[in-house]
């Protein structure tokens, strides 16, 4: 088994594409796929709904060769003038697996009825109720199944669980009640004679609550704990969904949704979102990676040692151990450490590590890049029975910021882009790039974003040369797949 995992290693490596690292082996009609090519894909696959592509179109938009930028239409108009641009891989995968969605929506009371099929439901028009905006890069892997189905559903989960509690967001000066009845209304629990009291604490005592502590929650926690259990939900719809359909791979996901005056970002992947104010950078994001979430991933394997198939070990080494090394001391970190100390070296040691590689070559159980996002639910360990979906994690980390209490001027934008962005260019330098792009064009161009992040995009991509695809200083490109949007902020 050892062999087999270090070959597929070593194979992975050795072929991978420069700044491409969420890739494992494709299993596509194996048995370690569920053998699922027989059944029909939940969506077809398209390109995002907005960019309104000809079939002529979306067959341009997957020359690898050429990697055309693709952008809006020109009489396209997305909410808050939202610019958009993506480009496919430099041939890692035959097909573009990033997704992205941007779409207004709606939070109101809907009828028992409604809550019960409300995810294939349309808004028809009505405007009535909470405006929510939602913008979603889904990065897929491994194929593009997860990311369509999140990019289509996920937003639909947000907005009906909120809309379950659409009478709380009314009055976001009101703390939400701990409870809530089954129709949805407050319920008070009654003070029961002699709960929780001393006989001297009863006399007079009996008419007040019986809870002496409550937590105060604010309705900004509640959409907080909304949006992390949308995430769960739609984790799960796809693992029960791949019963009758073909739903391929995982996708990292990074959403960003504006509500009441605040913006809600959540990340599960290493797709990153800034705010760029004043030409001041605040990131909204952070990435989860093997290396990131060590102590987390080392925990599990060391709680539920039944998870690594006795083909792994969860302990760090700072390189693999050789079998003549057995008894000697070597540097060593575990899930309670941060530093490194000496261990003297036994026979369990020689197992694989769960964590091996170093930044974008680092790799959980030697075959995903990621520790974060949906899907995944078949991923094994190449040619062997162990699951890796128990080690990723489908809850995102959500970061909110007050747009009401900021004033924004027009250059003012929140960028949000996949991997294939951030992996050759810095958040300083993304920033830099697309204020001085910005500064350049009127306030009031309509094509103003979007062709910002056409030029941020094409910034990350380089030109092709006889050396691959090149930015400017001679660096190699980003290969990935890239998925850009630029929101600007003012307005709001």
């Amino acid at each position: 088994m050892i062999s087999k995992v270090k070959n597929a290693m070593s194979s992975l490596v050795g072929g991978m594409i420069p700044h491409g690292h969420h890739h494992h082996p494709q299993q596509h009609g194996s048995a370690q796929n569920g053998g699922t090519d027989g059944l029909p894909p939940r969506f077809p696959y398209s390109r995002p709904e907005f960019l309104d592509l000809t079939q002529e179109l979306l067959q341009y938009s997957t020359e690898h060769a050429s990697r055309p930028v693709i952008t809006l239409k020109r009489d396209s108009r997305l909410p808050w003038r939202t610019g958009y641009a993506e480009v496919i891989n430099a041939g890692k995968s035959m097909l573009n697996e990033d997704q992205a969605s941007c779409e207004l929506l709606y939070i109101r009371k809907m009828s028992s009825k409604q809550q019960r099929c409300s995810m294939l439901l349309e808004d028809s028009g009505d405007t009535t109720g909470i405006p929510m905006h939602f913008w979603g890069v889904f990065d897929g892997h491994a194929g593009s199944g997860a990311a369509l189905m999140a990019s289509k559903l996920l937003q639909r989960i947000i907005r009906d669980r909120l809309c379950d509690v659409a009478h709380l967001l009314e009055n976001q000066n009101s703390p939400p009640p701990i409870c809530l009845a089954k129709n949805g209304s407050p319920f008070q629990a009654e003070a029961k004679k002699g709960a929780c009291l001393d006989g001297e604490e009863q006399d007079g005592l009996l008419d007040e609550p019986r809870f002496h502590m409550e937590k105060d929650i604010s309705v900004e926690s509640l959409v907080m704990g909304i949006i992390e259990t949308a995430f769960r939900q739609m984790d799960d719809l796809i693992e029960k969904e791949k019963e009758s359909f073909n739903i391929s791979g995982g996708c990292c996901s990074l959403i960003a949704i504006h509500l009441l005056g605040k913006l809600y970002v959540a990340n599960a992947g290493d797709s990153r979102a800034i705010i760029v104010r004043n030409n001041e950078v605040i990131p909204m994001s952070n990435e989860f990676t093997p290396e990131s979430e060590r102590q987390r991933l080392q925990y599990l394997g060391f709680l539920k040692p039944e998870l690594l198939g006795n083909e792994f070990t969860h302990i760090e080494f700072p390189r693999r151990i050789q079998h003549n090394e057995l008894g000697k001391k070597m540097l060593f970190r575990d899930h309670t450490m941060t530093g490194w100390a000496y261990k003297t070296i036994v026979e369990d040691d020689l197992k694989f590590p769960l964590i091996y590689g170093e930044g974008k070559k680092a790799r959980v159980m030697a075959t995903i890049g990621v520790t974060r996002g949906l899907g995944d639910h078949d991923l094994k360990v190449y040619n062997s029975n162990i699951h890796i979906k128990p080690f990723l994690s489908c809850c995102p980390e959500v970061k909110v910021y007050n747009i009401s209490e900021h004033k924004h001027g027009s250059d003012d934008v929140l960028i949000m882009g996949s991997d294939g962005l951030w992996d050759v260019t810095a958040d300083r330098d993304v920033a830099d790039a697309v204020s001085t792009f910005l500064s350049g064009r009127e306030p009031n161009d309509p094509l103003r974003y979007t062709l910002a992040a056409q030029d941020l995009l094409m910034r990350s991509r380089g030109v092709l040369k006889e050396r691959g695809w090149r930015l400017p200083n001679e660096r190699l490109g980003s290969g990935d797949d890239i998925t850009v949007f630029v929101i600007p902020l003012y307005g709001t």
